[in-house]
């Protein structure tokens, strides 16, 4: 349980966690949700699945920060802040490669893939998308990357890097090989995790006169991975602090 105030509730999704939302069962993804937190939150918060609201969805793959409303209002509330971007997301993520220059911005449009309907892609004829990043710091053979959606896109996030040449380590649907080339076997397994190592660290929102920021520890094995590959300590500063 990381927030609740103001009508507003904040939770931390592990992977494999569905947010995926069917017509027929609309109340589907948050009974899933409450599924992984814990009894007693689930108490001292009043945490009731048919009375929340879904503002917003992760990958299944991808750990961190969800939004919930606990009343109409406040859903439209929260949807109009995103829409306008008066909500600013950052997420952490381990790549392959270091991106040059070390902050930048990828702006790509993206489109439904034709030949495989898993994926997006980018295309002259998509949506526009612009994503914001920073090396945070670099290992042997990854960065540890602090990403900024300027935009909305499924899958933008994931996109962007692979197309940059840095797909997140974990991505099975847009980072090729698992283990790009690495020869140690104690490296190449630690390498080899089970989701992308992409997490929805922070959120700041804008709501009239007031600024919310939530921030979302890493999950156990995001975190082992980043100790296993020296950015543990760096990882552990920039959670602690205030990145740029």
């Amino acid at each position: 349980m990381l927030f609740d105030a103001a009508g507003i509730v904040a939770l931390n999704k592990p992977a494999g966690v569905s947010l995926a939302t069917r017509r027929a069962e609309p109340g589907a993804a948050v009974a899933r949700l409450l599924g992984v937190v814990s009894s007693a939150d689930r108490i001292a918060h009043n945490l009731v699945g048919e009375e929340l609201l879904l503002v917003h969805r992760l990958d299944v793959g991808t750990t961190g920060l969800v939004l919930l409303a606990r009343d109409a209002e406040t859903h439209r509330t929260l949807a109009r802040a995103l829409a306008e971007r008066r909500v600013e997301k950052s997420y952490l993520a381990l790549v392959w490669g270091r991106p040059r220059p070390s902050r930048g911005e990828w702006s790509w449009p993206l489109a439904p893939d034709r030949r495989d309907r898993r994926r997006m892609c980018v295309a002259a004829d998509g949506r526009h998308a612009a994503s914001g990043y920073e090396v945070i710091g670099g290992g042997r053979p990854v960065s540890l990357l602090l990403l900024r959606p300027h935009t909305g896109r499924t899958h933008q996030l994931r996109v962007h890097s692979a197309r940059a040449g840095h797909p997140i380590v974990g991505d099975d649907l847009y980072g090729g090989p698992r283990h790009r080339g690495v020869r140690e076997a104690e490296l190449r397994a630690v390498l080899q995790p089970t989701h992308p190592l992409l997490h929805a660290w922070r959120l700041r929102l804008r709501l009239a006169d007031d600024v919310v920021e939530i921030v979302a520890p890493l999950p156990a094995d995001f975190s082992a991975t980043l100790d296993a590959v020296g950015l543990g300590s760096i990882a552990l500063g920039v959670v602690q602090g205030t990145p740029s």
